[in-house]
C-alpha cells in the first residue's frame, strides 16, 4: 500500500517532486507509526464491514479501526465480536486483496486472545488491537494480553494505546499518570505503534463540545492535556513515541459537495485560492485548522470518524518542495558541525542543530507522504485525490 496510491500514476508524477513510498503490515514499526496517516473508525459490528474495508481501502483509506467499544451499545458486544470474526475470516479468503493496516479496538484485556484464537488464520490481516482509556494501572494487563496472543497466534500484533482517562485530565494527578503510562509504554515499546488522544472523552468531563468552527487547541483544558502529552511521550531525543491527532466530530462536508468544486480543479481555469474559499465556505475550515495545529504541535496522523475527512489529512500531510529543500539542507554531512545557513527559497535561516530533529521528522514523513512538486498544494492534492 502506499499513500495516494488510488490515484493513476501519471497524475501522481505530476503531483509529486518525490512519491509515497510503499509498505506493508510488514514493515517497520518506525515506518508504520508515520504512515498511519487519517485511522478511520468504524463499529465492528457493521453488516457490510468486509465491503466497507474493501471500498475505503480503494479510496486511499492505509489504516481503520473496528471498533468493539465506545461506538457500539453494551449489548452489542457479542454480536460485534462474532461479526468481526465472520467479516475477516471473508477477507482472508480473498486472495490478492488490497487491504488497509487493520486494528481491533477492545474493551476489556481478555477479548485480545479470544478473538486471536478465534480469528485462526485469519488473524493475518490484522496489525493489532487498540487499547481504551489507557493508564499503567488499566494498561498493563492490555499489554500483557496482547503479548501472550502474538506468542499464541504466531503474528506481530502492535499497540495504540488511548489516552482518554479523566486523571490524565485533572491538573492535581496529570504528571504522575503519565508518568505511569510512561513506565508502560516504555517497557513494551518494540509493540507500542503510537499514542493515541480521546479528546471527545476529555471534553465529556466537563460537560463540553467544541463546535465546527473551533479546534481542539481553543478548548484550553484540552489544549493543556495535548502540550503535556507530548512534552513527556512525545519528545524526539529517541525516547518518544508518534502521537496521533484528535479526532474531528463533524461531517457536514461530503464527497458529493466536494467534487462540483473540485471539478473546476486549479489544473483547469479556477484559482487555487478561490477554490480554498469555497472550500472553507462549506465547513472545511475547522478541520483544515485544526491538521494544521496537530502538526504545528508534534502530532503525525489523524483519529477519523467519517471519510471524508481522510483525504484533508493525507493531503495536508504532504510535504512541500519549501520544507524538503529545508530539510535536506540541514541534515547534509557537511553541516555537522552546526552553523546557520540561508534557505534555498530565500525568506528564512535553517539553523543546522536546533533545526535538526525538525528535519529528521520531515524527511521521515517525507518518505510515507511524499514530496509535491513546487507549483501543488493542498487543492491540488484534495482535488486529485477526489477524483471524478
Amino acid at each position: 500500500m502506499r499513500h495516494f496510491g488510488h490515484i493513476a500514476p501519471e497524475v501522481r508524477k505530476r503531483l509529486f517532486y518525490r512519491e509515497p513510498c510503499t509498505f506493508t503490515a510488514e514493515s517497520p514499526a518506525w515506518l508504520l507509526s508515520a504512515a498511519l496517516g487519517a485511522t478511520l473508525y468504524s463499529p465492528a459490528t457493521r453488516e457490510r464491514l468486509a465491503d466497507d474495508i474493501l471500498k475505503q481501502a480503494g479510496r486511499g483509506v492505509v489504516s481503520m479501526v473496528l471498533c468493539l467499544e465506545d461506538s457500539i451499545d453494551d449489548a452489542d458486544v457479542g454480536p460485534g465480536e462474532e461479526n468481526l470474526v465472520r467479516q475477516l475470516t471473508a477477507l482472508a479468503g480473498l486472495p490478492g486483496a488490497d487491504l488497509p493496516l487493520l486494528f481491533i479496538r477492545v474493551r476489556v484485556p481478555e477479548q485480545i486472545p479470544d478473538l486471536v484464537r478465534r480469528l485462526g488464520p485469519a488473524v493475518r490481516l490484522l496489525s493489532g488491537f487498540v487499547l481504551p482509556k489507557f493508564t499503567e494501572e488499566r494498561g498493563m494487563p492490555f499489554l500483557e494480553a496482547l503479548a501472550t496472543a502474538e506468542a499464541e497466534g504466531g503474528r506481530r500484533l502492535f499497540a495504540m494505546p488511548v489516552l482518554e482517562s479523566p486523571e490524565l485530565l485533572y491538573r492535581e494527578s496529570r504528571v504522575p499518570t503519565l508518568e505511569g503510562i510512561s513506565r508502560a509504554v516504555d517497557k513494551y515499546r518494540d509493540r507500542v505503534l503510537a499514542l493515541r488522544l480521546g479528546v471527545t472523552d476529555f471534553c465529556s468531563s466537563y460537560g463540553l463540545r467544541r463546535g465546527p468552527d473551533m479546534t481542539a487547541y481553543d478548548v484550553q483544558v484540552v489544549a493543556s492535556v495535548i502540550a503535556d502529552v507530548v512534552n513527556m511521550l512525545g519528545r524526539a531525543d529517541g525516547t518518544g513515541f508518534t502521537v496521533t491527532g484528535p479526532v474531528w466530530e463533524y461531517f457536514r462536508v461530503q464527497e458529493r459537495m466536494f467534487k462540483p468544486l473540485l471539478r473546476q480543479s486549479p489544473f483547469l481555469e479556477v484559482q487555487a485560492a478561490e477554490l480554498r474559499e469555497k472550500l472553507i465556505e462549506h465547513a472545511m475550515d475547522g478541520l483544515l485548522r485544526e491538521i494544521s495545529l496537530d502538526q504545528a504541535n508534534g502530532l503525525l496522523g489523524k483519529t477519523c470518524i467519517h471519510p471524508s475527512h481522510v483525504l484533508p489529512v493525507h493531503a495536508l500531510s504532504v510535504v512541500s518542495h519549501e520544507e524538503f529543500s529545508d530539510a535536506q539542507d540541514i541534515l547534509r554531512p557537511e553541516r555537522g558541525g552546526g552553523g546557520v545557513l540561508r534557505s534555498a527559497y530565500t525568506n528564512k535561516m535553517n539553523e543546522v542543530k536546533p533545526h535538526r530533529a525538525w528535519a529528521e521528522r520531515t524527511l521521515l514523513r517525507a518518505e510515507v507522504f511524499g514530496v509535491a512538486n513546487e507549483d501543488i498544494g493542498f487543492v491540488e492534492l484534495l482535488a486529485a485525490g477526489l477524483g471524478d
